[in-house]
């Protein structure tokens, strides 16, 4: 994840589940651009019948709310992997107080994908960096998706450039099923074609 430096630490929260409401530290310092509010509400609103019992994995983690919101609304367990260690601490008691059902890994997210034992996921999050080529992460991750898996993407709104629509068009076998935009982020769910 990718923003400017903030001056002081900040939160994020919880939209909705059985932690709505409960603030995650953004620390001070970090390279983070946490998904919107009204972004998490549109997606798990989205994900609402795949998330009970689902296991998801949230690479490129930054404050990890994504996967905390799935925990939160349903979810059996999450995957973190977030390379920034002031992120990881801040993640971590995060996990720590929600007592949540969760692994952390201090991690670049492709070296991640390429070296672990592959636990199929249902439910994967990707909100890299934006010089990070999507085509490349999608590439890495297939290993690891379950049948019937949903896969979230987020990406920066281009003028006059390529929609999310175009870059997920040039990944083979992948199809955007559900996408919208709000403000300068465009976000979608796909699947690759071979698990319908």
């Amino acid at each position: 994840m990718q923003s400017r430096r903030r001056a002081k630490s900040t939160g994020v929260r919880i939209v909705g589940g059985s932690w709505r409401g409960r603030r995650l530290t953004v620390p001070a310092g970090t390279e983070v651009r946490p998904t919107p509010d009204r972004v998490r509400e549109t997606l798990f609103n989205w994900l609402a019948p795949s998330l009970p019992g689902a296991q998801c994995l949230d690479l490129f983690a930054g404050t990890g709310v994504l996967g905390l919101e799935a925990l939160s609304r349903g979810a059996a367990g999450t995957t973190f992997v977030e390379r920034d260690p002031v992120l990881v601490r801040a993640l971590e008691e995060s996990i720590g107080a929600l007592a949540a059902e969760a692994q952390v890994f201090h991690e670049d997210a492709l070296e991640f994908l390429a070296s672990r034992p592959r636990r199929p996921v249902d439910v994967a999050f990707l909100d890299p960096p934006y010089a990070t080529g999507l085509a490349q992460v999608l590439e890495n991750l297939v290993g690891w998706l379950a049948p019937g898996h949903l896969v979230y993407v987020e990406r920066p709104v281009e003028r006059g450039g390529r929609s999310l629509g175009d870059a997920v068009a040039a990944v083979p076998g992948v199809r955007l099923l559900k996408h919208g935009t709000a403000a300068r982020v465009a976000f979608g769910l796909l699947r690759r074609a071979d698990a319908e």
